[in-house]
């Protein structure tokens, strides 16, 4: 099998990383984390026009035709730059729902608005007690008329206190935690009874508290199958675990890099530590287990079109728990060769190890997609 990149792919790289490198550094990276909107406007501009926020979008819809692998190049290089926009919500998550489940319509009246970057989009569906639980929906929506009225509380919606309109799981029939009866509605962010408060989370990224109280919807803001939902919502977030555990492999390939350069210009008696046997085993573990999540990370790339819901599944699973564990490794290693200065707020590697253990967090931790994995029958079931 053939993992090398296309000409039109490794253009692609060449220029996301030239345009991060250029303008990303971690100093102006501090300055847009101090902004009102937590991210830079003018990076979002040059975003879209650069085409990254058309590119998972069909030609026929206004967008490139990139696939899985062009969406891991980009967030591959958000993830090095640490970059603070709302790409992953609006692109891969709030994208996702346009590309899968939405209607022709749906598709003409939104995608060129975030093809262009003039709509942001998110995604809510955690709740207080649904932990990693895809089908925990509380969040209700009741038939009133033509329209649903919607009523519930969404958590930890990543940028959802700069989108435009939201994605939310609500519940339409059945129990709380039944698998049927759940919906996905598209609620602008202005109509009556939202109500949001956004927050920093610990990585610097932005997220928000989002209610909705009698929220009137109409029909055609149901993204799929009102009544059954959820195979909607696994597929988009298969997608995004795969894109997601790409800028992971980014986070863990600039900690490794941070920590190599360090051990060659930090002396201890007179000589580099990196001269020192036991800190260059810590390194080569460190490698070890970025090559081994880079590997993981490609097969659940090649794996997130799939139409197979169980085989796409188990690649999702095997690549969070793999992202989740070497992530770990990686972050506490270059930590603790930097020393006292891998702890401070001054210095760019703490940073990425508080990135790396958000990622382990969101739509399920190395724990819960081992147990799922395992549930499974493994990656390669017999």
């Amino acid at each position: 099998m053939d993992f090398d990149l296309s000409e039109e792919q490794s253009i692609l790289k060449d220029a996301v990383e030239r345009l991060l490198a250029d303008r990303y550094g971690f100093e102006e990276r501090k300055r847009h984390m101090a902004s009102p909107e937590g991210w830079s406007a003018d990076m979002w501009d040059r975003y879209a026009e650069m085409g990254l926020m058309a590119l998972p979008f069909a030609e026929d819809d206004g967008g490139i035709g990139g696939g899985p692998v062009e969406t891991m190049i980009v967030m591959e290089a958000l993830g090095k730059a640490l970059a603070l926009e709302p790409y992953f919500a609006t692109v891969v998550l709030g994208g996702g729902f346009l590309r899968l489940g939405g209607s022709a319509e749906q598709k003409a009246e939104l995608i060129p608005q975030v093809a262009d970057g003039s709509l942001k989009l998110a995604f809510a569906q955690v709740e207080r007690n649904s932990r990693f639980d895809l089908h925990h929906v509380e969040t209700a929506a009741r038939k009133d008329g033509g329209d649903y009225l919607i009523t519930g509380a969404k958590s930890v919606v990543l940028h959802g206190d700069s989108a435009g309109k939201i994605f939310v799981t609500a519940r339409t029939a059945g129990d709380m935690r039944d698998k049927t009866g759940i919906g996905v509605f598209l609620v602008d962010v202005n109509a009556p009874g939202v109500s949001r408060r956004g927050y920093v989370m610990q990585d610097g990224q932005r997220a928000a508290e989002i209610s909705f109280d009698n929220v009137r919807v109409p029909a055609s803001a149901a993204f799929g199958d009102p009544a059954n939902s959820l195979p909607l919502v696994r597929r988009v977030v298969d997608q995004a675990i795969a894109a997601l555990s790409a800028e992971a492999v980014g986070v863990m390939s600039a900690m490794h890099g941070l920590t190599l350069d360090y051990l060659k210009v930090r002396k201890q008696f007179g000589v580099p530590i990196g001269a020192f046997q036991v800190l260059q085993h810590k390194a080569v573990d460190m490698y070890v287990a970025l090559e081994q999540a880079r590997s993981i990370t490609l097969y659940a790339t090649m794996m997130a079109d799939s139409d197979e819901d169980t085989e796409r599944a188990r690649a999702v699973h095997a690549a969070k728990t793999e992202i989740g564990r070497g992530g770990r490794l990686v972050g506490e290693n270059a930590i603790q060769l930097h020393g006292g200065v891998g702890m401070t707020m001054e210095y760019a590697v703490g940073h990425y190890f508080k990135r790396m253990t958000m990622i382990d967090l969101t739509f399920g931790d190395h724990d819960f997609h081992l147990r799922a994995l395992a549930d499974a029958g493994g990656l390669m079931a017999v």
